[in-house]
């Protein structure tokens, strides 16, 4: 008897966790229940994936989609349209809108927001606050709670927990993996008057790599001190790098594309405000240090650090201008290039961008291309060449950082939860965003 699915990829290269090879992908009900040769079943939709590579879904694990508070830069919605445009089938949004996510109504109003306007599925985390600190092994319980979230550097509102006793008495109360932004805000609020009016240049070393550093070693002592699980985000420095080698057992480790790509001083000189983001981007001999936490296993996963602010305001003179950029759209053909350059194998692209976040974050039912997980499929030509322009951004904001980048390697199409959102640049269908579940809180 002929098989049947709801949905077939057919006749692609396939690339999961048991290597590269030809297969086809039948789904049924949101979930992949082959992988194999399906060459005499048939669907209620075929996806010809002929010459195409089939990743699973590419989970962006950082972005600030604004809303609410700030919809002038972002919203959801338009987040997520960049985001499966980007072939990223789903994403974990910060805390840092106003208001701030810090209770349940405001989680509660986020997921509210985000369901079937969203294109992609998402998760949202909780800001760890002085205040709320005694309640987070409660609030990091909630559906479509990714995790808890803390600022050690200067944030939103009362998200800024600089000290060590009140980072100490996160860790006592969160039982998940904690994340954090780690900067010294101390080191940072010392060094503000080395800005330089006018000169970008100037933020790598207003927030030089010791605010990291110092930062880096405080929380991974705090976290022994409370046997407690942390995820640091955006590690910028080789220092770092090599630090958090020797803390694998406590520590899991983000790097952003563009970290990995863009290089100071150059990078400021040439883009100016548009460069300018926190942690900074920094000179070669980091981004090599962030190369060898790549290529030595110390970082788990990219995420993008979707941080989108309008032209005008990134226009007006450092530092008065804001720091962030966008990048939801552009990780995949920004590191799908680095593969392409030999720089990356595609097994470590596909680890830090689905099997990683798999496993530090402990997703349910994601982040695999196998039998039983949702139907999320990225997808991708590694062949193709095109330039990244500022006009084919989604995003609200209208730019991105990489204008003029010349890829090779690009997002053809994205499946989430078996319902093509995205194929050949072109969104399709309707928004079909759901809350990402978690093994530690089903």
């Amino acid at each position: 008897m002929t098989q049947t699915f709801d949905l077939i990829v057919r006749g692609g290269e396939v690339a999961n966790h048991a290597g590269r090879g030809m297969a086809d992908v039948g789904v049924r009900d949101g979930r992949i229940v082959v992988v194999g040769d399906l060459s005499q079943a048939s669907a209620a939709e075929v996806v010809d994936a002929t010459g195409l590579t089939v990743l699973p879904g590419v989970i962006d694990t950082q972005v600030h989609f604004r809303e609410p508070g700030l919809e002038w830069k972002e919203d959801l919605e338009t987040g997520s349209r960049a985001a499966a445009l980007g072939g990223v089938t789903a994403v974990f949004e910060m805390p840092n809108t106003e208001p701030t996510t810090t209770d349940p109504d405001a989680l509660a109003d986020k997921l509210s927001r985000a369901h079937h306007r969203m294109w992609t599925d998402h998760a949202f985390y909780m800001g760890g606050t002085h205040q709320n600190a005694a309640f987070l092994s409660e609030l990091e319980r909630l559906p479509g709670c990714c995790g808890v979230k803390v600022f050690m550097g200067a944030s939103t509102g009362t998200l800024l927990v600089a000290d060590d006793d009140g980072v100490r008495e996160v860790l006592r109360n969160v039982r998940r993996r904690a994340t954090f932004h780690s900067e010294d805000e101390y080191r940072l609020v010392e060094r503000r008057p080395l800005a330089r009016t006018g000169d970008w240049t100037s933020h790598p070393e207003v927030r030089d790599a010791e605010s990291a550093i110092m930062s880096t070693r405080r929380l991974v002592a705090l976290a022994r001190e409370t046997g407690a699980r942390i995820h640091v985000l955006h590690v910028t420095t080789a220092e770092e790098i090599e630090f958090l080698a020797h803390n694998k057992d406590v520590a899991t480790v983000e790097i952003t594309p563009q970290h990995l790509t863009l290089t100071a001083p150059d990078a400021y000189e040439r883009l100016k405000g548009l460069a300018q983001m926190n942690p900074p981007i920094r000179d070669a001999h980091h981004v090599a240090g962030l190369w060898r936490g790549i290529e030595q296993g110390v970082a788990d996963v990219l995420g993008s650090d979707h941080a989108p602010h309008t032209l005008e305001e990134k226009a007006r003179p450092y530092p008065a201008s804001p720091s962030g950029m966008p990048g939801v759209q552009t990780l995949v053909p920004v590191m799908l290039t680095h593969v392409a350059n030999g720089r990356l194998s595609l097994d470590r692209f596909i680890d830090l961008t689905s099997h990683g976040a798999n496993r530090v974050f402990g997703i349910a039912g994601k982040g695999r291309m196998a039998e039983g997980y949702d139907a999320d499929l990225t997808l991708v030509d590694l062949k193709a060449r095109r330039t990244i322009t500022h006009d084919a951004m989604a995003s609200r904001c209208g730019w991105t950082p990489f204008d003029g980048f010349e890829a090779t390697g690009w997002p053809m199409a994205t499946i989430v939860r078996g319902q093509t959102v995205m194929r050949d640049g072109q969104l399709v269908g309707s928004a079909v965003g759901e809350a990402v579940r978690f093994q530690e809180t089903l």
